[in-house]
């Protein structure tokens, strides 16, 4: 978090070199890519706190449907930003247009790193879910995954935030 903090900072600084530049750059970018992944990551961390819910009640298989259901809309995450990232090459934009798409491309990719990370953390979780092993004993491991998650999620809200909507 430290680390995404300063690329936070970093950006702000530089933004404010060249406002300009950053906002037309802006206006390139697809937000209704970036909505629909917003959408999709929100919905994946409320499957997620429904799926924690279910390890406390001892509903192991209810537990593993949400985490499964969250696992999906991480990949949905996943397959709409090669889409994104494809419709900006096909348009001649990459990571050396300018140092506005330098930061989308470098922090987004890094956000993606994280989500991948973050996608295989889950499909342990839910393969864990699979053993016949008394819950309370995985609890804090399937806390610190579902925490895991839910920070991945929060950096995209900051990440759509700064560069889809920050005019």
């Amino acid at each position: 978090m430290f680390i995404f903090g300063l690329f936070f900072v970093t950006f702000a600084y530089y933004r404010s070199l060249d406002l300009a530049l950053f906002q037309q750059s802006q206006l390139e970018l697809n937000q209704n890519w970036g909505a629909l992944n917003t959408v999709l990551l929100l919905t994946s961390s409320w499957f997620v706190v429904i799926g924690m819910s279910a390890i406390r009640k001892n509903l192991r298989s209810m537990s593993r449907a949400c985490l499964s259901l969250a696992w999906l809309c991480g990949f949905g995450f996943g397959v709409v930003k090669f889409f994104e990232y494809g419709e900006k090459i096909e348009h001649g934009i990459t990571l050396t247009s300018n140092d506005f798409f330098m930061y989308y491309y470098i922090f987004t990719g890094i956000h993606f790193l994280h989500l991948i990370i973050g996608l295989c953390v889950l499909a342990y979780l839910i393969l864990r879910l699979g053993k016949n092993k008394p819950l309370a004993e995985d609890l804090p491991l399937l806390e610190g995954g579902a925490t895991y998650w839910h920070m991945v999620d929060l950096l995209w809200i900051v990440l759509f935030s700064i560069l889809y909507l920050i005019k």
